[in-house]
């Protein structure tokens, strides 16, 4: 999963060390006890497959296309760091597990077997925790989809993109809408109620009508999930390189806003309700490990290329880390078979960065932030108070305060846009581009504190996060000056 915009909003990670000899060897013997977290330590578990049987035409993500993949050695590959980081982390408790790419469905069930057996090993794995597994059409026949069922994957994310023959070529899909119809109606049968499928709006020369009926033959395909993703322009990749040169047009900002509003208006008339700014479901069927993402919760990546958050308390560890492990298999391979684990690099992320983290996700979804929310937990015993403080004052200064009762002050029935602090952002909607001006209050102040964006504001969100963002900084560098300009740990 990524979260487009987040990057650039929160600032680029700073990295602390290089290769594994930054990492596990370095920690093995601490000159000094290490810190223990206060409580029992779970995390989200993401494993990255790198490979692919061609390059897509839009897509930046971290894939290879290889003559052969040596799998048995990156599955032991895998099954190594997967153990390696989890108890680094001092995982107790695996709450939910993907695997993305790359293509994922061109592993071997069996090398999907092994690392859930290896995640078991060494830390819980509750019966029924969701396991979903990335798949194209192309590789999701129903063998090889029972095969993945046998092996312990319980959720399906299916890469349908589009089911129009000439939009997949222009996206440079290898499957055809006959494959994807196909691959659909065998993962529904054999992962009822658990399947999702991705859709691509904004092509070059996407017509409404055309994105409408695309819309409503997945509806007629899809299971009680839904993810739709606006195209992006990658630089570097083939289809940025052809709208940039002229021989593709690229969509025009008014006509991306009627392809998703529209797109809105129809699931949700299809009985989906919208929990997140590109996920929609109906039947409670939401993903699991996506909201521990955009809720700012703990996750170990493993795999070339992924990407982690989380305290390495085996190191005498006690902030969460950013760490993103060697992109080249073969290189994150010998790192691996060397010290345990390919991580790359790695950023100690402070209590401020944490809660602009808790910011920038969190409004992403429908549940919003509210001040429950702590983004210096997991933490050591008896530290973090300063941080914890500032966290809730910083927090306050974007929330309104509470009427009693637990009511806010407001206007049409306890709402509001939002207020003090947020004047430079109701200044953007109101002057900014044609998807702006279409939109109507953007944030909303809730009971108990909490600040969310209304469905109208969610299209906003990444012109509104710069300005949250420089609020929050301002409001956290005035707690600080208050306290003394003390530092708190967590």
């Amino acid at each position: 999963m990524a979260v487009r915009g987040l990057r650039a909003a929160l600032g680029a990670v700073r990295p602390r060390g290089r290769g594994c000899a930054a990492g596990l060897r370095s920690a093995s013997k601490p000159s000094e006890p290490g810190p223990e977290p206060a409580g029992p330590v779970t995390a989200a578990l993401y494993v990255h497959w790198p490979y692919c049987r061609k390059h897509c035409s839009y897509c930046s993500f971290n894939k290879y296309v290889v003559p052969a993949v040596d799998e048995a050695a990156v599955r032991a590959c895998l099954v190594r760091e997967t153990q390696t980081l989890l108890r680094l982390g001092h995982v107790q408790s695996v709450t939910s597990v993907f695997f993305g790419g790359g293509t994922p469905s061109l592993a071997a069930p069996h090398t999907i077997a092994a690392v859930l057996e290896a995640a078991a090993e060494v830390a819980h794995f509750p019966a029924g925790a969701e396991v979903t597994l990335e798949a194209n059409p192309g590789s999701a026949d129903p063998a090889r989809l029972a095969g993945f069922r046998a092996a312990g994957v319980n959720r399906l994310s299916l890469g349908v993109q589009s089911l129009d023959d000439a939009e997949l070529r222009l996206l440079g899909r290898e499957h055809t809408a006959a494959e994807a119809r196909a691959a659909a109606e065998a993962a529904r049968k054999l992962f009822p109620g658990r399947v999702s499928f991705d859709l691509i709006f904004g092509l070059p020369g996407q017509s409404r009508e055309a994105w409408a009926r695309g819309l409503e033959a997945a509806l007629g395909l899809c299971d009680d999930h839904l993810a739709l993703y606006q195209l992006t322009l990658e630089r570097g990749t083939a289809l940025e390189a052809q709208v940039r040169r002229g021989v593709l047009p690229e969509a025009p900002e008014e006509l991306l806003a009627d392809l998703y509003l529209s797109a809105r208006a129809t699931l949700a008339a299809a009985g989906f309700h919208q929990y997140e700014v590109s996920n929609f479901a109906r039947k409670g069927a939401r993903s699991t490990h996506n909201l521990s993402y955009w809720r700012a919760e703990q996750y170990v990546g493993v795999g070339p290329g992924a990407h982690g958050r989380f305290v390495p308390w085996g190191e005498g560890g006690r902030l969460r880390e950013a760490r993103v492990q060697t992109p080249h298999p073969d290189t994150w391979m010998r790192e691996v078979r060397s010290c345990g684990h390919g991580t790359r690099r790695r950023a100690a992320l402070s209590p401020l960065e944490l809660l602009q983290e808790v910011l920038a996700l969190g409004l992403r979804t429908d549940e919003g932030v509210t001040q429950q929310v702590s983004a210096c937990r997991p933490r050591a015993p008896r530290r973090g108070a300063a941080a914890d403080r500032r966290s809730l004052a910083a927090l306050g200064a974007l929330l309104p305060p509470p009427e009693p009762g637990g009511r806010v002050r407001g206007v049409g029935g306890g709402e509001r846009t939002a207020g003090a602090g947020l004047a430079a952002a109701e200044w953007a909607v109101s002057t900014g581009t044609a998807v702006r001006a279409r939109c109507g209050a953007v944030l909303r102040r809730c009971l108990y504190r909490a600040l969310r964006c209304t469905p109208a504001g969610l299209p906003l969100l990444d012109s509104l996060l710069p300005v949250l963002l420089y609020q929050l900084r301002r409001r956290w560098n005035a707690v600080e000056e208050e306290d003394g300009g003390g530092r708190g740990s967590c």
